[in-house]
């Protein structure tokens, strides 16, 4: 019969697709790491890796077994956790990933809070995109995941945190600078600057302006960044115009604010909820991951979604 060190060692190998990057996470030799796979596959039949192909890749009469190991995996470490969640205080890891447009602006509010009073819990936390997030839940790399809402995974459950309203950032010689809120109708691509892409905040403001793949903010210049503050100084160079989510926005402060501009109502919106696998078990670290996040929030948030508020998707 298998061990959970076998099914472990076959997952690592499916994940890294490397049997040297394996053994390495599993902190073995690479030859302990072969030799166990190889009792493994003896003992069922069957050859999970082609190791013709760089990088390897499972067999397709493996697939099933391979998935069938995380699944044994994932419900012994439930049965770990549910036996330590019985003590007074969590402990044990719990892994975050945060899309960028959120990490700067919603971590600093909460994070230290929420590690304070989880003193025992060792928290690893990435910022990392929509897709790489929503990879890493269904490889099990991370319990959670804040990001924009709805994605419409079948395996993933989604719990709303916040509705974050979009706000205009404009140079002080731009049109809009000279209006003191603007209308969904006055947002176009002309003069906008974008996410580069990958990024979901990029998708929404595209739908929302219309715009297309360049900015066309010089006629001579495409270019588009992986940071909001790359707009933002830009922008303050006297070029165009950009949208932020209201935490970026609460964070330009002095003369800056008068080129802010709010957005008449329906104002376009994006949901940031916590998501994660319908299996997932950490749901005590996950209530107490909720309850400090929605205590930490600012004014220029909702914590409900009302009819002045229009969700943009992110298909």
């Amino acid at each position: 019969m298998a061990s959970l060190t076998q099914l472990e060692y076959l997952v690592a190998v499916d994940k890294h697709r490397h049997f040297g990057k394996a053994a390495a996470a599993c902190h073995v030799s690479q030859p302990t790491l072969s030799m166990q796979l190889h009792k493994l596959e003896e003992e069922y039949g069957v050859t999970f890796f082609d190791r013709s192909k760089q990088p390897i890749l499972p067999n397709p009469e493996a697939i099933p077994l391979i998935e069938q190991a995380k699944t044994i995996l994932r419900e012994f470490a439930k049965l770990e956790h549910l036996t330590t969640e019985r003590s007074l205080e969590p402990s044990g890891d719990f892994k975050i990933g945060v899309i960028p447009t959120v990490a700067p602006y919603l971590l600093p509010l909460f994070l230290g809070e929420f590690a304070s009073a989880l003193p025992k819990v060792n928290l690893n936390i990435r910022e990392i995109t929509t897709r790489e997030i929503i990879d890493a839940l269904d490889r099990d790399e991370i319990d959670v995941g804040i990001l924009a809402t709805p994605l419409d995974v079948p395996t993933l459950d989604e719990r709303p945190l916040y509705y974050e309203p979009f706000q205009v950032y404009t140079s002080a010689d731009h049109p809009l600078a000279r209006l003191k809120s603007v209308t969904e109708d006055q947002l176009t691509s002309n003069g906008i600057w974008l996410l580069s892409e990958g990024h979901c905040f990029r998708t929404q403001v595209v739908k929302l302006c219309s715009a297309r793949k360049t900015s066309a903010v010089f006629k001579n210049v495409s270019f588009e960044s992986g940071s909001m503050e790359t707009l933002l100084s830009l922008i303050d160079q006297g070029h165009g115009y950009t949208l932020l989510p209201a935490l970026a926005g609460a964070r330009i402060t002095g003369p800056r604010r008068q080129q802010l501009k709010d957005i008449k109502s329906p104002v376009p919106t994006r949901e940031i909820s916590l998501v994660y696998r319908r299996s997932q078990y950490k749901q005590n670290l996950l209530k107490k991951l909720a309850e400090t996040i929605k205590a930490s929030l600012p004014q220029e948030v909702f914590q409900k979604r009302g009819p002045n508020l229009s969700v943009i998707q992110i298909k």
